[in-house]
């Protein structure tokens, strides 16, 4: 703010408080975020379009996938995941892993043991809550059931 009373104060801005990075590194941030997540409306319309070249992972229990989960989704609870169980898993394709939503990291502790295991792996920002928000219909296994916490 200015001491001169003949100066108008202008306030301190919060925004630039600190400065934005220059173009190319910005540039990196953004392929790096993009690198790692995708979301509701990419993974639907290649889902759509018939793209076979990752496999979606629920990463939460069996009773929540049970309840409502992605069209076509696996279930692979995060906590079963050790070196023997995800030998099943295709290790050639990307694996997009999701659970409830921003609430949950389930989807990021499936992401970290994938990858420790050598898998390539995305995922979805928003999980579930995302999809159903973008108005995609989950699948359910118990019909008539709301959603349960599976993290």
């Amino acid at each position: 703010m200015s001491a001169n009373p003949a100066q108008p104060l202008v306030p301190r801005s919060l925004v630039l408080e600190h400065p934005p990075l220059e173009p190319a590194a910005a540039a990196a941030h953004a392929r790096a975020v993009l690198s790692h997540y995708c979301d509701p409306s990419d993974l639907h319309a290649d889902m759509e379009a018939g793209c076979d070249g990752f496999l979606v992972l629920d990463a939460r229990s069996r009773e929540a996938y049970a309840h409502g989960h992605i069209p076509g989704a696996i279930n692979f609870p995060h906590r079963e995941m050790t070196a023997e169980s995800v030998q099943r898993l295709p290790k050639g394709r990307l694996i997009v892993t999701y659970c409830d939503g921003v609430g949950c990291n389930a989807s990021t502790k499936a992401a970290l043991k994938l990858a420790g295991f050598g898998f390539k792996v995305k995922e979805l920002m928003g999980g579930l809550d995302w999809w159903i928000r973008d108005g995609y219909a989950p699948e359910s296994i118990q019909a008539g059931k709301g959603p349960a916490c599976g993290c």
